[in-house]
């Protein structure tokens, strides 16, 4: 049975932040708010979690993970970032955007895209999600929580507390956190591509 933490929105409880960081390092897959909708996260390393994480979701291996970071120094470890691009991505964060760029090496090979060889990443604009990333110290590996043959992600925790309840290790519920996920730019190339439109306005990169 996954454990459900109650977190305020805007002053998450220290204990409960601790508990679910301490959940995550030892290989737990959790349920959590962003500032776009609920998503499924894990440790980078964790390979038994991104399995679990394609199971509830039903993805093959030409789905592009995220990485979500707490700041632009963590996400400049894990892709190659042009002075044009960092100046774009930069405008938009911390935001709902998942930025698809070329891995580095600090990237697990079975994260990238299996031609392209890149990853998406994101920085969330969300006090429960910042508190997370802060404690943990590293991203999060996520994907948005859509479960298959639903046209849209679950938005209370306790609906995917029961839906889920054997599937993940922990639910964290700070209220409602809308349904549009994020929107994805491709920065493979240096020259943006709005590969999906979502709750971060697209304008700037088209």
């Amino acid at each position: 049975m996954a454990r459900y933490f109650d977190v305020h929105p805007e002053n998450p409880q220290k204990r409960a932040i601790g508990q679910v960081v301490d959940l995550i390092r030892s290989g737990g897959l959790i349920a959590y708010p962003t500032d776009s909708c609920f998503a499924l996260g894990c440790q980078l390393g964790n390979g038994e979690g991104l399995d679990r994480i394609r199971q509830i979701r039903q993805l093959d291996d030409r789905h592009h993970f995220t990485l979500v970071c707490q700041d632009f120094a963590q996400l400049g470890q894990f892709v190659h970032i042009s002075n044009t691009v960092f100046r774009a991505v930069k405008a938009a964060t911390p935001g709902s955007y998942t930025f698809i760029l070329p891995a580095t090496k600090e990237v697990p090979r079975r994260l990238m895209h299996p031609k392209k060889k890149t990853v998406g990443v994101r920085i969330p604009d969300h006090v429960v999600t910042q508190a997370i990333l802060a404690e943990l110290g590293e991203p999060l590996l996520s994907t948005t929580l859509l479960l298959p043959e639903e046209d849209e992600p679950m938005t209370q925790g306790w609906e995917i507390k029961e839906a889920l309840d054997h599937a993940v290790d922990a639910v964290i519920d700070s209220g409602d956190c809308g349904t549009e996920p994020t929107t994805v730019i491709d920065f493979s190339d240096d020259h943006p591509e709005v590969v999906r439109t979502g709750a971060g306005d697209p304008t700037p990169f088209e």
